[in-house]
C-alpha cells in the first residue's frame, strides 16, 4: 500500500532507481507526448486538466497536458513542454525533467510518450480556453494508489484491450490517462 506521506524525494529516488518494465512495441507511428507534472510540495501533487467539452476528440476527458509532435519540436520532451505551455501556461524552463515512461498507443493513432517532470508549487495556471476547461491537482500519493483503478475490458473490431477507471472528487479519470498514472505507480514500485 502506498504511503499517504510519500515525499517528493522518495518519489524521485524510486522513479530514477527503478527501471520501467519493458513491454511489447507500440503499433502507432505518429508521435505525441504528454507532460506528467508533479507539483513540488512537502506532499507532492499531480497536475491534471479537463479537456474542453467543445473539442472534437476526447471532449471533457481528464488528461495530461500534451499533444502531437510538431516539426519545430526538437524532441518528444520539447513537444510535451511546448504543449504544457500552450495548454496551461507552464513555462518550460521551470520544469525539472526526471525522465520518460515507455510510450503507449492511443485509440486515435498516436504513439504517446509520457514525460515526467517536477514543477514549482507557485505557478499561476492559465488554461487555454480553446483546449482546457479545468486545471486541478490530485495528491500524488492518492494518484499512485493502485487500488483506486478498476479494470474494464473493451472488445472492439475483434480486439480486446483493458481500460482503467477511477474517480477523484467530481472528475472521472479513465482511459490512457488512468493507464499512464497506473504505470507510473508500478514504475515506482507499487504492487497491485
Amino acid at each position: 500500500m502506498q504511503s499517504p506521506d510519500l515525499s517528493l524525494d522518495d518519489f524521485i529516488s524510486r522513479f530514477q532507481l527503478l527501471r520501467p518494465q519493458t513491454r511489447l512495441g507500440t503499433q502507432n507511428q505518429r508521435q505525441a507526448a504528454v507532460l506528467i507534472p508533479v507539483v513540488r510540495r512537502a506532499k507532492p501533487g499531480l497536475l491534471l486538466t479537463q479537456r474542453s467539452p467543445l473539442l472534437r476528440k476526447h471532449a471533457g476527458q481528464v488528461a495530461f497536458p500534451g499533444g502531437a509532435v510538431d516539426s519545430t519540436d526538437a524532441s518528444l520532451i520539447a513537444a510535451a513542454l511546448r504543449e504544457a505551455q500552450e495548454e496551461v501556461a507552464i513555462p518550460p524552463e521551470t520544469v525539472e525533467i526526471l525522465g520518460v515512461l515507455p510510450p503507449v498507443d492511443s485509440v486515435t493513432g498516436f504513439q504517446v510518450t509520457p514525460v515526467v517532470g517536477i514543477i514549482p508549487p507557485d505557478l499561476h495556471y492559465h488554461a487555454s480556453v480553446d483546449e482546457v476547461s479545468a486545471v486541478f491537482e490530485m495528491p500524488l500519493a492518492e494518484a499512485l494508489r493502485l487500488g483506486r483503478y478498476h479494470p474494464l475490458d473493451i472488445h472492439r473490431r475483434g480486439n480486446s484491450h483493458r481500460v482503467w477507471l477511477s474517480w477523484y472528487q467530481h472528475y472521472f479519470v479513465w482511459g490512457m490517462t488512468a493507464g499512464i498514472i497506473r504505470e507510473l505507480a508500478l514504475q515506482i514500485g507499487e504492487t497491485p
